[in-house]
């Protein structure tokens, strides 16, 4: 029994911790500029004047602010983290009722030793929560659309400080 805690917390760890070492990129956007144009690109940084994007061709392009009508920034889908955050907590949390069943019993059904508990606890109850993570991840997609033309410039000064956060370097001087 200590013997699956202790292989479930260090695997625990290790696919947590895979996020740490990953670059940090720039926001997604896509932009409409006053003459109808369209530039999609990762945002590089947000300069006092305008945005520099790396466009899809690997091109960076600077967008002045007086020239951007719309902002839309692109979310990705977040369907494999909550399905991998449902499959642990599922499989936890069924493990652990499963673990509390187990012994004898006049059913047929239900674990009968801590290794019937702990794999149907993973499967079960780790593929139902990966589901159900999977489902909330989908929905937590969706695209933010930020009006530029006509807004004042203190107004349009706040949107940039918010991009900043976005950008892939942040405090660009």
């Amino acid at each position: 029994m200590k013997k699956f805690i202790s292989l479930f917390l260090v695997f625990s760890l290790v696919m947590l911790s895979a996020n740490l070492y990953a670059k940090k990129r720039g926001a997604t956007l896509i932009v409409t500029k006053l003459d109808g144009q369209l530039i999609k690109g990762e945002l590089i940084t947000v300069k006092p004047n305008s945005l520099l994007l790396l466009d899809t061709e690997g091109k960076d392009v600077s967008i002045d602010i007086a020239d951007i009508k719309v902002i839309r920034i692109v979310k990705k889908s977040k369907f494999w983290t909550g399905a991998g955050y449902g499959f642990l907590i599922g499989a936890v949390i069924v493990t652990m009722a499963a673990l509390e069943s187990v012994g004898p019993s006049d059913y047929s059904i239900g674990p009968r030793t801590e290794v019937e508990a702990v794999v149907g606890g993973v499967i079960g109850g780790g593929l139902l929560g990966g589901i159900i993570g999977g489902v909330f991840g989908l929905a937590s997609k969706g695209e933010k659309t930020i009006q530029i033309e006509g807004r004042h410039p203190s107004s349009v000064e706040f949107i940039l400080k918010k991009l900043r956060k976005k950008a892939r370097i942040r405090d660009y001087k």
